[in-house]
């Protein structure tokens, strides 16, 4: 089963979710800044995108610069602040049962169907 975790207000992931209603596949659609995910499955989605923690922190976002930037975090620490503060989770990631993508750009999305 195909998976987004979609923010609605990121044109990306909008463009990501055009994406998978044009593939034909049937999909979930999972908006993480409502339903957060918990840690274990944040790690297992960090797991199947093969980075680390820190690759999928959007190190843009305000609360990243502003309590974040400057702490020497470790992976574990990292994956509670983002379960903490879904926002700082980039954005569209999609996945299937055995792999996943982040959807920048969203191109990406197209080439792991």
């Amino acid at each position: 089963m195909l998976r987004i975790y979609h923010n609605t207000r990121c044109k990306k992931s909008r463009e990501g979710l055009e994406i998978l209603e044009n593939s034909g596949k049937d999909f979930e659609i999972r908006e993480y800044l409502k339903e957060p995910l918990s840690e274990s499955e944040l790690e297992k989605l960090i797991n199947k995108l093969e980075i680390t923690p820190i690759q999928l922190v959007r190190k843009n976002e305000k609360i990243w610069k502003e309590d974040y930037k400057d702490k020497d975090l470790s992976d574990k620490e990292l994956i509670t602040v983002m379960v903490k503060h879904p926002k700082l989770i980039e954005r569209p990631v999609v996945e299937t049962d055995d792999k996943a993508v982040i959807g920048r750009p969203p191109s990406d999305i197209e080439k792991m169907l």
